[in-house]
């Protein structure tokens, strides 16, 4: 599992005192880019014609966050398809490590020329779970 520690600033905050919504769902996307770019899932134009687009996204918020709380978000994927992979998040606080959010994301394989949708090819699945099996 992939672990972000996240840095509130003060105009995450809204008028009810606490992290915005809009603002917890940029947590989860910080989450992903850097899973992502640490586990060896091409991302940028540059890294090639593959790559993996959002095709569905569920939250669930279960506690506010507040300015001075410390927070993480936790990444991982919890489920392989053929073209798809499911990805699973928290936005944890990190002295209880309770959640505060929850996330479930389905993104497709993906080939920016064609735009079209693609199979995962199996490399990819490899380098990804080896990267989970070692953290």
């Amino acid at each position: 599992m992939h672990t972000l520690p996240l840095q509130i600033r003060f105009n995450d905050i809204d008028m009810m005192g606490h992290v915005n919504n809009a603002v917890i769902m940029e947590f989860f996307d910080l989450g992903k880019s850097r899973y992502f770019a640490d586990a060896g899932i091409p991302v940028a134009p540059e890294e090639g014609d593959f790559t993996v687009m959002v095709v569905h996204v569920e939250v669930d918020f279960h506690s506010q966050i507040h300015w001075k709380d410390s927070v993480a978000v936790t990444t991982c994927v919890s489920h392989w398809g053929n073209k798809s992979l499911q990805v699973r998040q928290q936005v944890v606080n990190s002295v209880t490590g309770q959640p505060c959010a929850t996330c479930l994301t389905v993104m497709s394989g993906y080939i920016r020329s064609a735009a079209t949708s693609a199979v995962i090819p199996d490399d990819i699945k490899a380098r990804v779970q080896a990267y989970d099996a070692k953290n």
